[in-house]
């Protein structure tokens, strides 16, 4: 059964109640409490063209723990030309993220997460070339001491992968993990792996409610 959400409450029902594709339930809007209600459940949305608003909650999950990440010779030498900077400029790799084809970022989604931004809980990760020029980045929704990835972009070789292994880099020195959402060969390839949603969502209990990490 997937759940329709009331728009007066910021309630979600409980994940395990998610489908086999991991859909949750569907309305309400991207306000911040919801939002910020959702992730502390482990639920995110995910818009689909032409439909209402949906939420997921997926089983399994995938899941980054910093020690994993896999940092390549060539990654390593990448590393070098590119400065990493933190939450300088959200709204342009946000923006950036969203500037491809089939993408899900769409204007609102965009002004929801700048809100969360401005209020402490988003945040970004950005390489910069030896130009000084936006080269990648990535940006995410931090709960307690749990990252949750939303999407990355680069108009540069290795330049997300370079803000992804400096989000590992923070994550390990504050005992953080890596939320990744949903598997795909490029995360396999960086390290990531598969959990079930019960496990993810004892570490989200775990770490959720700890001092955040930037």
């Amino acid at each position: 059964m997937i759940y329709r959400l009331s728009q007066n409450s910021t309630s979600f029902p409980d994940p395990k109640y998610a489908d086999e594709n991991g859909l949750l339930a569907f309305g309400g809007d991207l306000g911040a409490k919801r939002l910020i209600a959702a992730y502390r459940q482990g639920i995110f949305p995910w818009p689909q063209q032409n439909l209402s608003l949906l939420w997921f909650s997926p089983n399994p999950r995938a899941v980054l723990y910093p020690d994993n990440f896999r940092l390549t010779r060539s990654l390593k030498r990448s590393l070098k030309r590119y400065e990493i900077k933190v939450d300088t400029n959200f709204e342009k790799v946000i923006t950036m993220c969203g500037d491809r084809s089939g993408t899900w970022i769409n204007s609102e989604m965009i002004e929801a997460y700048c809100e969360l931004f401005r209020l402490g809980f988003a945040h970004s990760i950005e390489s910069y070339d030896e130009k000084g020029e936006l080269a990648g980045g990535l940006y995410g929704v931090c709960i307690g001491r749990v990252f949750c990835g939303e999407s990355m972009f680069t108009v540069k070789k290795d330049a997300s992968k370079a803000a992804l292994y400096e989000l590992c880099r923070i994550a390990l020195k504050k005992g953080a993990i890596v939320d990744c959402q949903i598997i795909n060969p490029h995360l396999l390839s960086l390290g990531a792996e598969e959990i079930s949603r019960d496990k993810f969502l004892r570490i989200l209990d775990s770490l959720g409610g700890e001092s955040p990490i930037f």
